[in-house]
Parts: structure tokens; sequence; C-alpha cells
């Protein structure tokens, strides 16, 4: 059986000769956390008191998760529903007659505060590619939000109720990317009720972002577009005064609903929407610029005419002009500093479509420098599988080195 993040804890801790409340005194945490971690009878814990814990037994926050979390992150074979239970457990709690029942990591009192810094530090483990630490984040993050509804009072009600949903939010963004689809629309789900609750549009507009990106996953290209173009219809800014975050969102939308109907071959449809949100993005002029996140999470990433360059890039590989993708991607300005998913998705493009004109080097160099960057990242890519198998494929020689250890890496054949 895979060693918990308790089971880790309480090894270490061992073996450096330091009892339970020496520990505590030195995280200034309580003896109580302490001690229901390593006898697992507290599943879960704020990312922040991992690093502490983390600090104090002089190793990486990493080293605390335990096998099954970066079995997950890996997407190591069974990896998945062990590493995700914590987060299954909050999502999916046993209903009965009195309800659901939480276990909170720890036991000062919530505040708003607290919950946001808890949002940002899972959300930044996220874009860091640490899916390691944002796995072991997740289920205190939502637990908490959760919990925060039914203690603050009424006038604070509807701001617990959207950090709630932004919560639901970054935890969808994590479980799509580990391919835990139904649990991520779940997530999903629960972030829209929150933000309806709230009273909050554009953060519910947000969360549909992330919904559309689920379903793409899930090949459900019609409806990505019908949900994408209704929810930009119902927050569409009025560009003489709209705020950065409600213009982002807005095109944000665009994009999504540009890359569903290219995807459902409806290519002529997509220009329209790409042009009215680089029209957003110049609208945000000096307010948000490409290397400035808008307020919240930044899970749906930076948004800016960098942004809508690259997914430019994207449609136009989907539609399967590799070689106007390629002119596309050669015009994008410098400077840009989009979130770094988005980045890398793009210079994945870039490859499929050197790969696609027969730029086999090329494709490999772009793969390289993907995987310098972002190991992780690239490890869960099913278009990084195909792209390694077309380079392999059309190889005369043996397979050299490198592209050997990048079909290890996806778990391609070669």
């Amino acid at each position: 059986m895979r060693p918990t993040i308790g089971d880790t804890i309480a090894a270490r801790r061992r073996r450096l000769g330091v009892t339970q409340e020496t520990l505590a005194e030195i995280t200034t945490l309580s003896v109580e956390t302490i001690r229901k971690l390593e006898q697992n009878e507290r599943t879960t814990a704020r990312l922040s008191t991992l690093n502490r814990i983390a600090r104090a037994l002089g190793v990486s926050t990493g080293d605390l998760m335990g096998e099954a979390a970066r079995s997950a992150a890996r997407r190591e074979p069974d990896g998945d529903d062990i590493g995700l239970i914590a987060i299954r457990q909050v999502l999916t709690p046993p209903r009965g007659p009195a309800g659901r029942v939480l276990d909170i990591p720890e036991t000062r009192a919530l505040t708003l505060g607290g919950v946001c810094a808890s949002i940002r530090a899972v959300d930044q483990a996220y874009h860091a590619d640490d899916y390691t630490s944002a796995i072991a984040g997740l289920p205190a993050m939502v637990a908490e939000a959760t919990v925060m509804i039914s203690t603050v009072a009424d006038p604070q009600r509807p701001e617990a109720l959207t950090l709630l949903a932004r919560a639901y939010q970054v935890a969808g963004t994590a479980l799509i990317q580990l391919r835990a689809f139904d649990l991520a629309y779940r997530a999903l789900s629960l972030g829209l009720d929150a933000a309806d609750e709230a009273g909050d549009t554009v953060t519910g507009a947000s969360v549909t972002v992330t919904m559309c990106w689920l379903l793409m996953r899930e090949g459900r290209f019609a409806e990505t577009a019908r949900l994408a173009v209704a929810t930009a219809d119902m927050i569409e800014p009025r560009f003489s005064r709209a705020d950065p975050v409600r213009l982002a969102t807005w095109g944000w939308l665009l994009l999504r609903g540009a890359t569903a109907v290219v995807r459902d071959n409806r290519d002529d449809e997509a220009p329209e929407m790409l042009d009215a949100a680089a029209a957003a993005a110049v609208r945000m002029g000096s307010r948000a610029t490409d290397g400035t996140p808008t307020t919240g999470p930044a899970s749906m990433g930076v948004f800016g005419p960098t942004t809508v360059a690259m997914k430019r890039v994207e449609t136009a590989v989907v539609a399967g002009d590799t070689g106007r993708a390629l002119r596309l991607a050669e015009a994008i300005p410098p400077g840009g500093r989009p979130t770094s998913n988005n980045r890398n998705r793009h210079l994945l493009d870039v490859s499929y479509a050197q790969a696609d004109q027969g730029r086999y080097t090329e494709a490999t160099t772009t793969l390289l420098g993907i995987r310098a960057h972002a190991p992780l990242w690239l490890r869960h890519q099913r278009l990084a599988r195909d792209i390694v198998g077309t380079i392999a494929a059309s190889r005369r020689r043996a397979v050299s080195q490198e592209l050997a250890d990048l079909a290890d890496l996806v778990g391609a054949p070669v």
C-alpha cells in the first residue's frame, strides 16, 4: 500500500528524532493537527501547512505528498484512482439523512483572506506544473471554501460564494488536466451553482470558460460552441467602460467558441470570433497587459493580444492548414507573457505543424524545448504522443536517444 502524507511525515519526523510537540512548535501548528495528520485521521491539509512541515523536516513539499499523489500527477497506471481519493471525498461525500460532513484540515478560524490565499496557492502550483502539490492542496482548498459559507456573516455571504466558485474552478481546471473528467464536471457544476447564488455573472462566465475546455476535451464541440457564444452574449461588455475582468472573460469565451467551431468543421465561423476577441484584447490596453493576470484565479490563463494570436495558430492547425499556422506563429509579437499552459499548448501546435510539413528536426527541437520547461505538462498531452509517433514513423535510421526519451516521457510507441 502506498504511504500517505501522514505516513511520510511521521517517518521523516522519527528519522530526525523530533517529537510531535517539537514539530508543532517549529511549524506554529497545533500538536493536534500534527497528530491527526500522522495517524491519517485527517486526509487533507492546506498547501501552506505542508510547506511549513516540509521546511521543518528538511524536505521538499513534493516529498511529503506520498506516492499516490505523485503517481496521479505522473499519470502512472492506477495512480489516479488512489491519488484523487481525498478530492473525491470532498466533491462526492457520502450522503445520508444527516447530510454531508467535511473534514477541515485545521482548527483555526476561517477567513475570506485565508480562503483566498489557499485558492491562490493551489492555482499557482498548478500553473507551475507542480501537479503533485496541486493535487494535495485541492481537498483542503475546496473544503475550507465550502465550510466558509456557513460561518460568514450575511453581508459577506456573496463574497464567500464567489470564492467558493473560484475554488471549484481551480479544482476543475486541475482535474481536467489529470483527465479526471467526471470529477471536473462535478466541481465546475458546483462552481456555477455558487456563482449563481452569489449573483456574480462574470465569475459564473469565468467558470464556464473552463467548462467549455472540459466539453472540448470530451469531443463535445457543437455544445461547446453554443455554450461559449450564449455565455459571451450574456456578459457582452460595453467597450467604453468595461473592466478588464469582464473583457478578458468575454474574450476567452470567444476563443473557446472559435476553437470549438473549427473542431466541428465550421471553419468559416471562427474568424469573426477571433477578431472580436482581438478587439477586446486591444481595448484592455494598459489596464491589463499580456503579462498581468486579471484578478481572481489565473486558471483561464492571461488574456491579451499574444493569447489571441496563439489561438489563431491553434485554429489553423485544427483546420488542417499547417503552413498558414507556421506563418502565423512567426508573426506573433515578441514580449507577450501568456500563462505557461497557453504558451506550451502553442508550442505543441507549432511542433505538430512542423511535423505535418515534414520539418521533423524542427518539430523535435520544439518538443525538447517544451520538455525542458514543462516535462510533467508534456506527459499529459495526447497530441505530444501523436507528434512523437509521426516523427518516429518518418525516420529511415534508428531512433535517436532524444526522440526515444521523448517517447518514453509521453508514452508513444517508437
